[in-house]
């Protein structure tokens, strides 16, 4: 299955350790909020922790990203011990759950990134109110400022 074959349709559940070691369940539509479902290689490489860093911030300077407005969820195959030493030095203050088995990566249809060179792709699924998908974005290759 390929991520682009979601759109328009239920986004799959989700039960994953959070960085907390605490079993973290997304039911899409459950909270009536739409959901940035991130998914990235690695806690604490330069891309990865720019991405998070980013979601980190808006939701502290945008409105749109407040909570009771919309989840934000972040999702990589490593431990939950790298998990919690990446939200504790970031400050993170969303979910960020491991899928070691990488079986949400495969059950969202999540490819290998860097054209095959990297694990994961980095992906971010828009999730709408009603746990629809209404929308893939890839990044390729990392912009650097």
């Amino acid at each position: 299955m390929s991520y682009k074959s979601l759109i328009g349709k239920p986004a799959p559940p989700i039960t994953l350790k959070n960085y907390d070691g605490q079993d973290y369940t997304f039911t899409p539509g459950a909270t009536g909020l739409p959901t940035a479902l991130f998914f990235y290689p690695e806690s604490g490489s330069m891309g990865c922790t720019k991405q998070a860093c980013q979601f980190r911030d808006a939701i502290a300077e945008k409105d749109t990203f407040k909570p009771g407005k919309v989840q934000i969820i972040g999702i990589s195959p490593d431990s939950v011990e790298k998990q919690k030493a990446f939200v504790e030095k970031e400050k993170l203050t969303y979910p960020v759950l491991s899928d070691t088995n990488k079986e949400v990566f495969k059950a969202y249809g999540v490819p290998k990134g860097m054209y095959g060179l990297v694990a994961v792709a980095r992906v971010t699924f828009i999730v709408d109110k009603k746990g629809v998908v209404r929308f893939v974005f890839v990044q390729i290759m990392n912009e650097v400022d």
